[in-house]
């Protein structure tokens, strides 16, 4: 079994994330959902996105975060 080892102080790094430009915005913040585990917890980062009114979606081992709290429409 691997040891997950934390990188970086959590506060610091959900910081980092939403005071992207990207972020600030209003656009799309990719990450790796591994990465994301290793540095603040799943948990951690769907609760800091929520609080925030954005949208979380995952696909192919990423999570993208939609920095808009406005309504989404899958179109395919």
């Amino acid at each position: 079994m691997e040891i997950v080892r934390r990188q970086s102080d959590p506060e610091r790094w959900i910081r980092t994330i939403f005071s992207a430009k990207a972020a600030q915005r209003g656009g799309v913040v990719r990450r790796s959902a591994a990465w994301i585990e290793r540095e603040v917890g799943r948990a951690r980062f769907e609760h800091e996105v929520r609080a925030r009114g954005f949208h979380l979606i995952e696909c192919g081992g990423q999570l993208v975060v939609i920095c808009n709290g406005g309504g989404i429409r899958v179109i395919c």
